[in-house]
């Protein structure tokens, strides 16, 4: 968690593996084995995608900024480093980025900080990253409503098929699990692979009707080069408690631990 943390403060500086490393009182190797087993990335990778979302949400919040002023502020000293680093991430250049009229094709925080903070969609795929807290006030205000939460299967072999298939993969299930919501439904991912709508609705039957229309789609192929089908598994939870407050961790724990325990029985059922 230290580590995400000290990348989330130092994004703007001269990050090296190393320098994470030795603010986690760890060694180089160490810090990479927990990275690719925790965030499913290299430190590098993880640092590349964070600064790009940064990016990306600071071109279109300050359309009057210079590409090469963005480029700067986040640690690349020329416009060509910027912009393969950019193209690695979004599949476009900066400025195509940003003359694109229909944001809608990329939510800014297709790869959120891994430190606490969550995403929710706003009327368009803009993503609005809010703190936890900012989360549980919303949840706060629809106790009695349902969760749809999802999962990836074997999103470990479509990045076995190269990295940008599992890329495509992230972003397609936000984009599924958007389509079959509501509009007045709040879509947020609270893992590597791992996604939730939080529904303004107290019917269990809704959120059912959600979650089958997300698994009719399962076996679809993602829009990539190679045929590579897609498909999730999910439960519709409910978060029970009689405490009038509960704490903003003790709301994400109950929620990741509700859907732990379903990815569990179903693995074991699936074999």
């Amino acid at each position: 968690m230290k580590a995400f943390s000290f990348i989330e403060e130092h994004l703007d500086d001269d990050l090296q593996t190393e320098t994470v490393a030795q603010a986690c009182f760890a060694s180089k190797s160490s810090l990479e084995k927990a990275f690719r087993f925790g965030a499913h990335f290299s430190v590098h990778d993880y640092v590349t995608r964070r600064r790009m979302m940064k990016a990306a949400r600071l071109m279109i919040e300050k359309p009057e900024m210079s590409l090469l002023d963005v480029a700067v502020q986040y640690g690349y000293s020329s416009h060509e480093a910027f912009t393969r680093a950019f193209n690695q991430v979004w599949k476009c250049n900066p400025s195509e980025y940003r003359e694109k009229e229909n944001k809608k094709l990329h939510p800014v925080e297709l790869f959120p900080p891994i430190t606490g903070l969550c995403q929710i969609e706003g009327d368009n795929l803009m993503k609005k990253t809010v703190d936890i807290s900012e989360l549980y006030d919303f949840f706060n205000e629809r106790k009695d409503c349902y969760f749809v939460v999802c999962d990836i299967f074997h999103l470990m072999e479509i990045n076995g098929v190269s990295r940008e298939a599992g890329d495509i993969a992230i972003l397609e299930s936000l984009r599924r699990m958007e389509n079959c919501s509501g509009e007045e439904d709040v879509t947020f991912r609270i893992g590597a692979d791992t996604f939730a709508v939080l529904t303004k609705s107290s019917d269990k039957a809704y959120a059912e009707s959600i979650l089958e229309k997300v698994m009719n789609m399962n076996g679809n192929v993602i829009p990539y080069e190679k045929k590579v089908p897609l498909s999730l598994y999910g439960t519709v939870l409910k978060i029970e408690t009689q405490e009038k407050h509960i704490t903003c961790s003790e709301f994400m724990n109950t929620l990741e631990s509700g859907f732990e325990k379903f990815a569990q029985e179903e693995i074991t059922r699936r074999g």
